[in-house]
This record gives structure tokens, sequence and C-alpha cells, in this order.
């Protein structure tokens, strides 16, 4: 009888430990994913024809737009369903904040489990000069 126990607590165990990294996983990923993302669409929308005018940084609205959700999606995992809540844009000085909720679900134990993972960020576009 305790063997049937150590058996059945090692399986629970190894089913904890795999829901954890499954977590632990998406949440990293996401968070990558969102940081290289909206740094790489705040480089793709400035706006150069300012800057070659008068000097001035900023970024053009609707291309980070563009640019960001293009880029999300393209590296985003198809198994979450994501949401992208935008704060704040602000082209001069270039500043975007930015929230991507994921929803991802398991059932492996014939229950859905669903469990949110929210990621935020607020990123300042900064020169050397």
């Amino acid at each position: 009888m305790w063997g049937y126990a150590v058996i059945a607590l090692g399986i629970i165990a190894i089913g904890i430990i795999w829901f954890m990294s499954t977590v632990t996983n998406t949440d990293q990923h996401n968070y990558n994913l969102l940081k290289e993302t909206v740094e790489a669409s705040m480089y793709d929308a400035v706006d150069l024809a300012a800057y070659r005018k008068d000097g001035t940084i900023k970024i053009i609205e609707q291309k980070f737009l563009e640019n960001f959700i293009r880029r999300f999606s393209e590296s985003a995992e198809l198994s979450n369903t994501y949401v992208i809540d935008v704060y704040d844009i602000t082209e001069t000085p270039p500043k975007v904040s930015l929230r991507i909720s994921s929803t991802k679900s398991n059932s492996s134990t014939n229950e859905v489990i669903e469990f949110d993972v929210i990621n935020n960020i607020d990123a300042i576009l900064e020169t050397k000069y």
C-alpha cells in the first residue's frame, strides 16, 4: 500500500512541476517578446522627416501600432489568447505604455484550467544626443 502511495504522490508532484514550468515559460516568453517588439517598433516608427528638419526625435503613433501588432503576431504562441491594451503613446518625447494579457487553458485532467499571465511595459526611446 505504501508503494502505491509513493507512486501516486510522485505522479502528482510531476504534474504540479509541469504545470508551474508551463506558467513560468509562458510568462518569460511574453515578457521577452513584449520588450523586444516594443523596442524594435519604436525604432521603426521614428519620424525621420522631423529629425532631418529640426533634430527632434518623435515617433508616429499609427506606424508604431502597425509595426507592434505585426511583429507581436508573428512571434506569439498560437495556443494562447492575447489581449493588447494600449494605455499611452506619446509622440514627443517617444513614450509607450502597453499591457499584454494572455490566457492559456490546460485540460490534462479532464478539467479545464485557465490562467492569465499579464505583462506591462512602459518604454521611453533614449538616444545618445
